[in-house]
């Protein structure tokens, strides 16, 4: 069974995440940000970082464990302030989102690769959040992996460490292939 270490960012839905990577098979443990230390990862297969409120910068140990993860070669995903902190670990600058989005579906155009293999492009995928990265920030080491169709950033994936982040909320109701796209995750932690 393949074991995931949970960073609960204090987000209201990080259970239903966990419930679905239950449901596929994870045997997750969950851990707020506060008591997680980054060696805290280097015992599991893979390592999701949730959503949450506030900054990547405010987020705890988030942005050092995207760091340890891509040093050591774990599999990790960042969901919304998650996939914020894997911007910011490697150079990225995060702001205000051109709009305000909370709790609205939007079509994600994306690349068909990884966690996005086999869903049809564009998804219609739900988002909360204030901020996002800004595309001229985008380091070369991250791959833009998905955007929506007025650009904003909606996937991020590193190009030699298994490290990818998704801005939407896959584990929401109004997601459409939220379950999928997690399987394809977990199926890519060797």
């Amino acid at each position: 069974m393949t074991r995931v270490l949970v960073v609960d960012n204090h987000d209201s839905f990080v259970h239903t995440i966990v419930q679905y990577l239950r449901v596929l098979g994870a045997d997750c443990d969950v851990r707020p940000r506060d008591v997680v230390d980054v060696r805290d990862a280097d015992g599991f297969d893979g390592v999701l970082v949730s959503p949450g409120p506030g900054t990547p910068e405010a987020a705890g140990v988030s942005v050092p464990l995207v760091l340890r993860a891509a040093e050591r070669g774990t599999p990790l995903l960042g969901v919304c302030l998650g996939h914020q902190a894997i911007a910011v670990a490697f150079g990225a600058t995060v702001a205000r989102a051109p709009e305000l989005v909370h709790g609205r579906t939007s079509a994600v155009l994306h690349d068909g690769k990884g966690v996005f293999e086999g869903l049809p492009s564009p998804v219609m995928m739900t988002r909360y959040h204030s901020l996002a990265v800004l595309p001229e920030t985008v380091p070369e080491v991250l791959d833009v992996t998905a955007r929506t169709d007025d650009g904003v950033i909606m996937g991020l994936r590193h190009r030699r460490a298994p490290v990818e982040g998704i801005q939407f909320h896959p584990e929401s109701v109004l997601s459409e292939h939220g379950h999928r796209l997690l399987l394809n995750w977990l199926r890519g932690i060797v």
